[in-house]
This record gives C-alpha cells, structure tokens and sequence, in this order.
C-alpha cells in the first residue's frame, strides 16, 4: 500500500511516501529548487506542485506514480472556497474577493488533473487543512491519547484548531475562524516592524530585547479573550489582506518601521507585547482544551508552533506534563499528516507507524560526496576518526559546516545539515551573524546538548519530547550562562535541541567528543546556510562553503579546508 502526502496549498510546498506501514521520507521543495519556501503564496498557483519533492518521495520508495494508491492533498476546496465577503480591505482578483478566490479554487481543481498527467491511477483525497496539521503532531507522538492545538495563519477558512486524539482518532472540539487569526497577527507585525510576513522568528528574537507592558493595553485591544478558549482580532485596525498599516500607526503612536530604518526600544516592546500576547493565547487555548479533556499530553501543530518561547512557557506553566511538537510543524508537515490521515483514518490501520525522527530527506553515499568534491576541484582529507578531529578545530576557535547522514524534515538544522561553533566564546553569536550567515545581530542560536548532560545546564522543570527538535526553549541555569554566552538569549532561555546517541550517533559522538575536551557538553548549532534555504546535497554544500567564510567543511567522513 503506497500512500503519498502533498502540500503546495499556500508555501512551505512538500511531499511524504508511506509505503506497506513504513515512513518512507519526508521532504521539502525548498531544499530541491533552492527557492525559499518554494514558492510564493498567490491566488494563482495552489496547484504548482512540489515536482521534485514528489520524485524523491517516489525514488526513495522504489515506485512510479503508477503504483501509488492513495493521494492525499491538504485542503478542503470547498470549504475554502467560503472565505469571502468579509470586512475587509480585499483588493478585487485577490485574496477574499470574490473573483480571487474563485481563481484560487479553480487553480485547486487542477491538482488531480495534474497529478493524472503524471501518472497516478489510484484514489484522490481532498483533506481538511488543520486536520492535516493535527494529524502530523498526534499520529507522530508517542501518546495514545492527546489534546491538540493548531495555531496559524489561515486553513480554509479557520485559523485556529483545538481537538482531542484517542484511539487514532481526531476528535474536533472547537474552530476559531478568519479573521480571528494570531498567525496573521504575527505576519502584519512583522511587516510592522520591517520584516517580511515570514520573519516571525527574527521577531521572536528581538522581542527578548523589549519589554512588554508599554503596548500590552494596547495587544489587549487588538485581541480580545472570549469563554471557552475563544478570542476575537480586532481587523479594523489590522487590516490583515492589505498593506494599509495606517491604522497600525494611529493606533500605536508610531510610523511602520522600513527595513533600513533603526531598530528603536518602542519597535522592540511592540514585538516583545505580541510574543506575550502569544504566550497567552496558547494558555487560554490549551487550558480550555484540558477543561473539555483532562489529559496528561498535548500536541501543537500549525506555524505558531514554532515559538519555542510560548511552548517552553505552556510545558512549563500549563496542566500538562509532555508536549509534543513534530519537527516540521509549519504547513510543510500537512503532508505527512495527509497519508497518516488516509493511513488511520481512511484505512482504518490501528498500528501506528514508527517516527521518531526528522532525517527523512536525501542522504547520499560516500563516492557521491567524492565526485562532487572531485568535480568542483575542492582539496580534501579523508578522516576515520573526524568527529575528534571537528571536535578539536571548533574547541579551537574554528566554524564548522557539519554535512552528515539524511536530511532533516522541517526548518531547523538537527545535527545533519548544520553550521557548528564553540558556545564558550562570547563573540561567535557575532561572528556568525556578521559573516557567515549575513543577518541581525540580535538573532539567537541554539545549542545541541547531550541529552543526558541537558538538566546540568538547562532548567527543566517538564522534560518535552519537542526539545529533540529544538522547539522548546529553557532557561539556563544561572550559573551556567557565563559559560555558554554564545547560545544563552538575553532573556536568559535557549532554544535547546536534546541529542541522544539512539537518533544521531555521529552528532552525538561529536557533541561527546567536544565535551572531553571542553567539560561542556554542548555545541552551538544553526542551519548550514546564507540567506537560502538550508542545503541538501553536496553540491549545495560546497556552493555555500566557497561562498561564505566558513573554517571547515565536514562532509561524511571527508575534510575540507579554507586554506
């Protein structure tokens, strides 16, 4: 039985093989075509097809389009085909009008059709959005039973999910609906503030240096808490499908900021009132859902989700005892939720399939790797023993593009396609924002801990599952913090990433190895790119090498130098 999951509804386009009760892969367009999120989100193109994800999906399963059985496709045509005639600003042939959503269901209709094209026999399954979200969080946790929490932009015409899971069964206790929408709330304040409606995570970072209760009065008015987990978004002001922002800037007392413009204290108390208006929101959304369902475990999904800062307060705050968040919680992950949905729901298959993990992408053998570096002309060594040897270089000063194993699912580096410092020296986090990466200087890294060593360095009141993904963030200990500045956030959290040597060996021995030498078990860890999205295969990994100024590339088992 061969299941296939596809995702290009809005962005984050992907695909997912499960093949006879086994996961197959798990991949994002992005990493094929090198175009950030793959594509852009229109009216105009639901049905561009993540083409190359697809064949991956297909090669890793030995299949043709021919032999898959089921299809399913994350969205409700429609029901989505109902979001119009709101109070909006709606630009005719756009998003909400009448005519552009139209266009936008009929462009939806021509996902069969092009799948038939290219040779697909079997049985098409339109599917629920936020469902497919749901399912990507339950089905891939351990727990038998669970409350779950969708939280993001817009699905069909909901913006928010709060469900329960017993028995692989999803279970629907409430829908918040547009324009009651936080993931939309994140994307105008974003653009707010000079960003793009896809910086969340930069704002998330500066919202550390802010403080909260100058605009706190003023996030109140924008949502209001309503009974029974409800809230209600005020979009007079927001104005969520135009780029009119002078609402915005009557209401705060305050020009929308240009990207070039300086980063004020006031723009940084903006972002740090929405990130505690988030936490709120979360709360007020899970502690309703343990008041319908008392239960132990919850699960998020949707692209809130990866505010690891909300998360780690919900774990640490909230009724429940383990949180599960999948590594690809963004719209990416509804296609693996899509087959899993056919694969329990429509199949009615009881055992849950194995995964735990997010390397689920390409992987590529050790001759692969030698022509490529043989073909780009790239001088290298061949190491047995190069976890000791990264180890020492980065103990040393050095930064290490760290290219191993199988691709991770989702958007954070996990040991396999990342870029590796040293967390001691108090001037990397610098470093590599000035001159590897090429971003701001507020933008926090993470640390990959041993997860035997995390409770030493960490304060985990509430272990979560979601930490092996780096999507829960905890403080440090204080008297730790001097001694990893480089991945410790000026709030005093970091955004942990548990490594165990049953997930990742190699990223494992490393961490270990470096730990010998250093007495700190932790690497600093960010994604293996510039401005791009993360690498995938060797070749994208000497680009981005030769183009940045990057120490050493650690590819499999072969070393390159700068020198």
């Amino acid at each position: 039985m061969n299941i296939l999951g596809i995702n290009s509804v809005y962005h984050e386009s992907s695909a997912c093989l499960i093949k006879d009760g086994k996961l197959i892969s798990a991949v994002e367009e992005e990493r094929f075509s090198r175009i950030k999120h793959a594509k852009e989100s229109t009216i105009f193109n639901p049905d561009e097809l993540p083409i190359e994800a697809i064949s991956f999906c297909l090669k890793q399963g030995g299949i043709e389009m021919k032999d898959v059985d089921y299809i399913g496709f994350s969205m409700l045509p429609e029901e989505r085909r109902k979001n119009k005639n709101y109070s909006d600003q709606v630009i005719e042939g756009d998003w909400g009008s009448e005519s552009g959503e139209e266009i936008f269901y009929e462009k939806l209709l021509n996902v069969p059709i092009k799948l038939k094209e290219m040779g697909f026999k079997g049985e098409f399954k339109w599917l629920s959005h936020h469902l497919c979200h749901a399912a990507s969080a339950y089905y891939a946790s351990p727990f038998a039973e669970a409350n779950i929490i969708v939280v993001d932009g817009i699905a069909e015409t909901a913006s928010t999910l709060i469900a329960r899971a017993e028995k692989n069964q999803l279970k629907v206790i409430k829908e918040i609906h547009y324009p009651n929408s936080i993931g939309f709330l994140w994307e105008k304040i974003s653009k707010y503030l000079g960003f793009s409606e896809y910086d969340a995570c930069k704002v998330m970072g500066l919202a550390a240096y802010g403080e909260p209760n100058e605009f706190m009065d003023k996030f109140r008015e924008l949502v209001r808490f309503m009974p029974e987990g409800a809230f209600e978004v005020d979009n007079s002001i927001l104005k969520f499908r135009s780029n009119d922002f002078s609402s915005l800037e009557q209401f705060f007392g305050m020009p929308s900021r240009n990207f070039n413009d300086e980063m004020t204290q006031k723009y940084m108390n903006i972002a740090s009132s929405l990130q505690e208006l988030t936490e709120r929101v979360v709360n007020h959304l899970a502690k309703y859902a343990f008041e319908c369902n008392p239960t132990e475990y919850i699960c998020l999904a949707g692209g809130t989700a990866l505010n690891c800062v909300a998360n780690g307060k919900l774990i640490e705050e909230g009724p429940y005892n383990n949180l599960f968040v999948p590594p690809a919680a963004n719209d990416a992950g509804t296609s693996l939720g899509a087959a899993l949905i056919i694969y329990h729901e429509h199949l009615g298959i009881q055992n849950r399939l194995d995964i735990d993990t997010a390397y689920l992408g390409p992987s590529f053998e050790e001759k692969e790797i030698e022509d490529i570096l043989k073909e780009n002309k790239v001088s290298y060594t061949y190491l047995n023993n190069i976890e000791e040897v990264i180890a020492r270089k980065i103990s040393e000063g050095a930064v290490v593009s760290w290219f191993q194993g199988a691709m991770e699912f989702g958007p954070r580096a996990l040991g396999n396609r990342s870029l590796l410092a040293d967390p001691r020296d108090p001037n990397m986090r610098e470093k590599l924002n000035r001159i590897v990466k090429h971003r701001e200087d507020f933008r926090p890294f993470a640390p990959s801990v041993l997860t035997e060593e995390a409770d030493k360095w960490f304060d985990i009141k509430k272990e979560s599952i979601a930490s092996e993904y780096m999507l829960v963030g905890y403080s440090c200990h204080p008297e730790k913090k001097k001694e990893i500045p480089a991945v410790v956030h000026v709030d005093g959290t970091s955004r942990i990433q548990r490594v165990s040597k049953s997930k990742n060996s190699k990223y494992y021995k490393l961490i270990e190895e470096f730990f010998k030498l250093t007495d700190v078990p932790i690497l600093l860890d960010t994604s293996f790119n510039d401005r791009e999205p993360i690498v995938c295969s060797p070749l994208d990994a000497v680009n981005t090498f030769m183009k940045t100024k990057i120490d050493y590339l650690a590819i499999g088992n072969f070393l390159v130098s700068r020198r």
